[in-house]
């Protein structure tokens, strides 16, 4: 019941901060967005002490820690795949067109003698 106490206290600090964007209409912009931010930190720092906030931060930073054991591609390999992946396409438009120009073909001339030459 505490967590949902103060999840919603977190989604009103929230709410505070885009209403403080609006309320702050006449003044300079960067206080604007200062409200913004403030509510959006506030409602962060809140959220953190519930229970499910704890374990949707200890999923980003396992996260964090998966996405640096990943092995990124050399600047080679992208250069390769990408040769390869515009090659295909290449490809496949050829195809494609063949394909479309002789069901035309096949259909328009040869069976429905629509087109005569």
């Amino acid at each position: 019941m505490a967590d949902k106490i103060k999840f919603a206290l977190a989604l009103l600090l929230l709410a505070a901060g885009v209403v403080g964007f609006y309320i702050l209409a006449e003044q300079a912009m960067i206080l604007r967005v200062l409200s913004v931010i403030a509510g959006m930190g506030l409602c962060a720092a809140v959220a953190w002490r519930t229970e499910p906030g704890r374990r949707f931060f200890d999923f980003g930073r396992e996260a964090v820690t998966e996405a640096k054991k990943v092995v990124w591609p050399t600047q080679k390999e992208t250069l390769q795949m990408t040769g390869l992946v515009f090659a295909f396409v290449v490809v496949m438009a050829i195809f494609l067109y063949l394909a479309d120009k002789g069901l035309e073909w096949a259909l328009y001339d040869l069976i429905l003698g629509w087109r005569k030459l």
